[in-house]
């Protein structure tokens, strides 16, 4: 028996300009002013920047000014370098790069919301008839359950980080959600058009991140048609077709790259040793991770997510149960096979996380659904309040305490008065009222409501941080000063700089201070930056020979990281 009963009145569809909206104020703020940070985010623009500015090699061989770049694929640095190439003369190279992260976005939150759709208009998803009528239409209940999956997906505190920085982790998000939505259009009408489908987002997906969570997922795939006790052949066959559409995707890459060897090497050879250092025999930090970080990086989504699952028990084998489940399943696996698991990996679980919440959703109680909204309500209120009193104490330096705490991880830091990033705070900050109260006052009955002021709460709170402390962690995680003071140290005649730096080092000394980074074995080079840990058990020793240090220093917020540019003495 379906565990739903649902009356039309709650299944009132947001507008879509509300929901357009929305996702503006989710994805703008963090791309809008923001550096390239000392992590995946500058490597991954080194690599765009690169190919924006370098030779054809470049784009089929992904480096950072030089330094080999053979992980993952090339589909997401081609994506920016594009954008660089198409919006970098107007909005500059940083800006100009993340464009595409716009659009990247908007194609994980459309799939994810048409797959949903799909899967609540489907006649098993239907809430039972009610005694004298008024049940939702099939139409308007899937829009009421794909507009709860969206808002879901905008809360998950996981993906807030991640869709704004210009890595391959948001395209591979994103194209795991429209492999769910050509999943079900395959479920739901078996031919060789959708395998072909679901073979070219594989293939994409295998351009970006390698062929391993492809293979998870055509894995997945057989798995959903045995549940769904699909004719095993015509499967089979089917899922043999999108394997190699999938491979024909990658031939306009993997092509030229064997035949041309750019820069007198072969990037698949790197690429495929890369691909199969992905798996490996389940660790324990793999279950840490899961367990430890993804309470809070999959929320709002998994309470909802384990209740569906518990309340859909009785209904193992319907599609809008069977698909999402699966494709967490698998991403769970991947995530405990995996040597070294990082946030990254846990990304793949958020979409079908949301759509299964989605119709958790259905069958929350509402007092629980009452409960989580106050649990909102104030964790997210006392988090704004809490921005709002350190902003104004690094200001105005009360109270004392307050300021020394945000001053003093900011050492040579000197707080400004951004005007216009303080009216969008503001702003922001009287819409999340105004939220609370229109939640609060009219107490809707709409499905969504109870997941509208956690994903309106999280948008805030990042909207805060990307305004009122956007130049703190600028300062805190640029390298771009450190990078003009080695410019400015450079010799006049300088052509050839060797680094041991790492890529995101790399990246920024290399677009902010223009240095020319000579390609690993290219060439014997004069000068030498050398970056060492002071604080790390083992200070890194530069290369035999005599040295003179011409200049030496680090990122003010760091005291353990160093930086010297050393000349070679004859």
């Amino acid at each position: 028996m379906k565990p739903v009963r649902l009356p039309a009145s709650a299944t009132l569809a947001l507008p879509r300009w509300a929901m357009f909206a929305l996702a503006l104020l989710y994805i703008l703020p963090g791309l809008i002013g923001r550096e390239p940070w000392k992590n995946d985010d500058a490597a991954s623009f080194g690599v765009m920047w690169t190919m924006a500015h370098g030779a054809w090699q470049d784009w089929l061989w992904p480096n950072i000014a030089g330094m080999a770049m053979p992980e993952e694929g090339p589909l997401a640095f081609w994506l920016g370098a594009l954008s660089i190439k198409l919006f970098g003369p107007v909005l500059g190279d940083v800006l100009g790069a993340r464009v595409v992260t716009v659009f990247i976005f908007l194609l994980g939150a459309l799939s994810l919301w048409y797959t949903t759709f799909n899967l609540g208009r489907r006649p098993e998803a239907q809430p039972l008839k009610l005694a004298f009528g008024g049940q939702p239409e099939p139409d308007d209940f899937g829009r009421t359950l794909a507009d709860a999956a969206l808002l879901i997906y905008l809360g998950c505190l996981g993906l807030l980080q991640h869709s704004h920085e210009t890595t391959a982790e948001p395209l591979l998000t994103a194209l795991l959600a429209l492999t769910l939505y050509r999943s079900v259009r395959y479920m739901e009408r078996p031919s060789m058009r959708n395998a072909a489908l679901i073979g070219l987002a594989l293939g994409l997906m295998t351009l970006t991140r390698g062929w391993v969570p492809p293979a998870a997922l055509l894995v997945a795939l057989f798995i959903c048609t045995r549940f769904l006790a699909m004719p095993a052949v015509r499967a089979l066959s089917h899922l043999l077709l999108s394997l190699l559409v999938a491979a024909v995707v990658t031939l306009p890459w993997v092509v030229p790259a064997l035949l041309t060897q750019p820069y007198g090497q072969s990037p698949l050879a790197a690429w495929v040793a890369w691909n199969g250092t992905q798996v490996a025999l389940p660790s324990l930090r793999a279950l840490q991770i899961f367990l430890r970080d993804g309470v809070w990086f999959f929320w709002p989504a998994w309470p909802f997510a384990l209740w569906a699952g518990y309340a859909w028990r009785r209904q193992s084998n319907l599609l809008h149960i069977v698909v999402p489940t699966t494709f967490v399943a698998i991403a769970t696996v991947l995530l405990m096979l995996h040597p070294a698991p990082e946030h990254g990996q846990l990304l793949m679980l958020i979409p079908p996380l949301a759509i299964m919440a989605a119709f958790g959703l259905l069958t929350v109680q509402r007092g629980a659904i009452n409960a989580i909204d106050w649990f909102s309500v104030m964790v997210l209120t006392l988090g704004a309040a809490v921005l709002w009193l350190f902003w104004y104490a690094q200001l105005t330096g009360w109270p004392p305490r307050l300021a020394r705490n945000v001053l003093k991880l900011l050492p040579g830091y000197v707080p400004e008065v951004n005007w216009l990033a303080t009216v969008v705070a503001a702003g922001a900050t009287l819409g999340w009222f105004l939220l609370v109260h229109w939640r609060v006052s009219r107490r809707p009955s709409v499905l969504w409501r109870a997941v509208v002021l956690s994903s309106g709460g999280v948008i805030v709170i990042w909207i805060l941080l990307m305004t009122l402390f956007l130049p703190h962690t600028n300062y805190s995680k640029s390298y771009a000063t450190v990078a003009g003071q080695v410019a400015a140290a450079l010799p006049p005649d300088t052509d050839c700089i060797a680094s041991n730096a790492g890529p995101a080092q790399r990246a920024s000394f290399a677009y902010y201070g223009k240095l020319p980074f000579s390609r690993a074995g290219e060439r014997d080079c004069k000068l030498l930056l050398w970056q060492d840990n002071v604080r790390g058990p083992v200070r890194v020793a530069p290369p035999p020979g005599k040295w003179t240090v011409l200049w030496e220093g680090r990122r003010a917020s760091d005291r353990s990281e160093r930086f010297r540019l050393m000349r070679r003495l004859p």
